[in-house]
């Protein structure tokens, strides 16, 4: 049997940057997929570059970013102001809705106004009251319930009033009235950063740090002996004294025999179909927010606006609710409607689709209550005092950004040095 120090599950971006800030070798990575990244690699095809969906870096630690950019050699990495849009009536909105209310057509900008003046009293329940509290009927219904709706592809009374954190665009009453002379684009991806060779690049920089030796890739892990320090892969034996899991934590909760309520931690999955056009298309922006229920898609984002490329390049969204499964009839007959209602929302006129990829992220989004937090909090614990620590966006059971990944996964790092 094989022994290890640290072993590590998942060589995506937490598993990566724990190992990359390791002061010593001893440590094993192993990835059931074939290759490293998990949700952040990079498809390459006939000319266009996708990601698995759209990664679009927003840094707050300037110190981590330079460090990535640092060993990315010899490539444009851009810093790019946000335009990003809400297609909303037949026209665009900029995005925040809630401070752009000013764009709508008069009548609906005049029923916000009425409605956030009028809002209910705020309830410490879920998700879908706080908007209506906060914001009132009028810009929860036309646009926040909807478009998250279709992101989560769940309904919002069943989440926490605090499901996505410091990502939520909050808005104070003042700042809602007082944006109407201007168009207000902030927010914490107001900038965001993107290497020219995709988000992969960002893997890749992560991966500099890290032994070629110590990465073994489409190795699954099967089960996890906890007492006994034992990980039995679809390959061997490999003794720990630490585990470090960047595995969803119902995976990890899976190989360590560990019963749970399923119902506890649900999640959505989406369905990202990446296009490829012969000629542009809307110029300028970068991604737009779809609320209307009748489209297939929440979210669409355009690759070539970014380094202006001559060729239409998409990425477009689709929540899928947890549980259920598609076929590849499904998938097709997906992608097909996709096509239409990019044609309907008038993001297609006369291009040819040359070039496409999919992929099913699963899961994608957790959904966030009371119960799954403290679930959550508490099996973590459990784990950890039994020496396997369960990191990341999946592995914490949480909303997060990739960089706070990379915090998380440093701080471990240093504490089991």
């Amino acid at each position: 049997m094989e022994r290890t120090r640290c072993l590590i599950v998942g060589a995506g971006v937490s598993g990566l940057a724990f190992a990359d800030w390791r002061r010593d070798d001893d440590y094993l990575i192993v990835e059931a997929q074939e290759e490293i990244g998990g949700h952040c690699r990079t498809v390459k095809r006939d000319g266009f570059v996708w990601d698995y969906s759209g990664h679009f870096f927003h840094f707050r630690h300037p110190e981590i970013e330079q460090y990535l950019i640092d060993r990315m050699g010899r490539q444009d990495v851009l810093r790019v102001q946000r335009d990003s849009r809400i297609w909303y009536a037949d026209r665009y909105i900029d995005f925040p809705f809630q401070k752009n209310i000013h764009q709508l057509p008069r009548s609906e900008h005049e029923q916000c106004l009425r409605d956030l003046h009028d809002r209910p009293e705020e309830k410490s329940g879920n998700f879908k009251d706080m908007l209506y509290a906060r914001y009132g009927r009028g810009i929860a219904e036309k646009f926040l319930i909807p478009y998250n709706e279709k992101l989560y592809a769940m309904n919002l009374a069943a989440l926490d009033p605090d499901a996505m954190g410091r990502f939520f665009p909050h808005a104070s009453v003042e700042e809602i009235i007082e944006n109407a002379d201007r168009p207000s684009i902030d927010g914490y991806n107001a900038t965001f950063t993107y290497p020219e060779g995709g988000a992969i690049q960002y893997i890749d920089a992560l991966a500099q740090g890290v032994r070629g030796d110590r990465i073994a890739v489409s190795e699954r892990v099967l089960g996890i002996d906890l007492e006994a320090k034992v990980a039995k892969t679809s390959r061997r034996q490999i003794g720990y004294d630490f585990l470090i899991s960047t595995a969803p934590l119902v995976s990890l909760l899976d190989m360590c025999a560990i019963r749970y309520d399923s119902a506890v931690f649900s999640h959505n999955k989406v369905q990202v179909f990446n296009l490829g056009f012969d000629s542009k298309g809307p110029p300028g922006v970068h991604w737009i927010y779809y609320p209307q229920r009748e489209l297939s898609f929440y979210r669409v984002g355009f690759y070539d606006n970014i380094f202006d490329s001559e060729r239409m390049s998409l990425y477009v969204e689709v929540g899928v609710p947890w549980g259920v499964e598609l076929s590849a009839d499904d998938r097709g007959a997906l992608k097909a409607k996709v096509l239409t209602d990019l044609q309907s929302c008038g993001v297609l006129d006369n291009q040819t689709l040359i070039a496409s990829h999919d992929v099913l992220l699963d899961p994608a989004y957790v959904h966030i209550t009371r119960r799954s937090v403290a679930e959550a909090a508490t099996r973590r614990a459990l784990l950890a005092a039994q020496d396997v620590h369960s990191i990341g966006r999946y592995g914490a059971w949480t909303y997060c950004s990739i960089e706070d990944n990379i915090v998380e996964a440093r701080a471990l790092a240093e504490r089991l040095a």
